[in-house]
């Protein structure tokens, strides 16, 4: 059982991320008010010591998941899964946010829940025991264990392996990963995606959320999407989903037939059913779509907020429907593809096999297996 003290130090963590609202914006705004998206600066070498250690499976409990399991860079660094797997013996309640421009976010995870800053999202991505299940006491000993890691921690300034140096060479290493190459930053737009783009400011509204070079004003919002049945038929998905409600001080989690989202934040009703608001960089490689990957095809977001959303009594009110007309909704489609660049399949972005594994490692996998 989580203490009510754990509980509230949850509450208290909420109480400090961002408000909830959403900037009316003007159809008049211009694509220069949306992008390109600017790199963030980032160490090198540190960097390139986040590399390893995010393809590195030896970072979860039992070496079965490394951060790349579901953040694969070929899919703009997502999964491809309506519900993402999870540790060992467990499976998750959501689908696998992208990790294009996270650096620049201000609050993190589908519900926001932390709103500090990647070392603290590295930390509990990596002991969170449906996630990676990881022992950092034990991680260290792993990586010491490694001469290639004594030689990368060396050479990134951060002496021999240790917790706070991986979880800082993670983060540089997130840092690193920004958008690129989409035709909409380039300029090379359909006469499609341009109509798309005058909808999107203008008449679909989108654009009173969907804000900024990384088009979206991280933000918890309520739209109505429907319930994944999957989180509760499934006893893998329905258990996560208990130990993590219980954790976040969630009353009658074992009843809940919900995803409450934000309320975790700040434990009111009108927060309940509130997600953050996903970028849309990349969407051509990370469907299917939502929280909860109810949407499988961009076409079918489109139609989905063409008819106003779903039904929510906590449901945002200016959400109604758009009667956008078929040729309307494949302009904004058009647009919306415009956002992906090349995505992050190239060889700087893949270390490859380990050079070396540490003979107990090794003894423990034969072992095992």
């Amino acid at each position: 059982m989580i203490s009510k003290q754990r509980g509230n130090s949850r509450k208290l963590l909420a109480t400090t991320l961002l408000g909830v609202g959403c900037l009316m914006l003007s159809p008049a705004l211009a694509a220069e008010d949306f992008g390109p998206v600017k790199p963030l600066e980032v160490k090198a070498e540190l960097a390139e010591l986040g590399k390893r250690l995010f393809y590195d499976t030896r970072l979860s409990g039992d070496t079965s998941l490394s951060c790349a399991s579901c953040h694969q860079p070929d899919k703009a660094f997502t999964d491809g899964l309506a519900l993402s797997a999870a540790y060992t013996g467990s499976s998750h309640f959501r689908n696998t946010p992208t990790l294009a421009n996270v650096g620049h976010r201000a609050a993190w995870f589908h519900d926001g829940r932390l709103g500090t800053n990647l070392n603290d999202v590295t930390r509990e991505s990596i002991t969170e025991t449906y996630f990676m299940n990881m022992d950092m006491r034990i991680m260290q000993e792993r990586l010491k264990q490694d001469p290639v890691y004594l030689d990368l921690f060396k050479k990134a300034g951060k002496g021999e392996p240790s917790n706070g140096g991986a979880r800082s060479a993670i983060q540089e290493f997130l840092k690193s990963i920004t958008s690129s190459g989409a035709p909409f930053d380039t300029g090379d737009l359909s006469d499609s995606a341009k109509q798309g783009f005058e909808l999107f400011k203008g008449k679909a509204g989108c654009a009173q959320c969907h804000t900024g070079p990384r088009f979206t004003d991280d933000q918890p919002h309520n739209i109505g999407v429907p319930e994944n049945p999957a989180i509760w038929s499934d006893p893998d998905r329905h258990v996560t989903f208990v130990t993590y409600a219980k954790f976040m001080g969630v009353e009658n989690y074992m009843n809940i037939r919900r995803d409450l989202g934000a309320f975790v934040r700040d434990h009111k009703q009108e927060s309940a059913g509130k997600f953050m608001t996903p970028t849309l960089r990349e969407l051509t490689y990370t469907a299917p779509y939502m929280h909860n990957g109810m949407l499988a095809t961009l076409e079918d977001v489109v139609a989905f907020y063409n008819r106003g959303g779903g039904n929510s009594a906590n449901k945002d009110k200016r959400l109604h429907a758009l009667n956008l007309s078929a040729e309307e909704q494949g302009n904004l489609v058009d647009f919306l593809k415009s956002l992906s660049g090349n995505s992050f399949d190239v060889p700087s972005y893949n270390p490859g096999e380990f050079d070396t594994e540490p003979p107990v490692i090794a003894n423990w996998r034969e072992q095992k297996n």
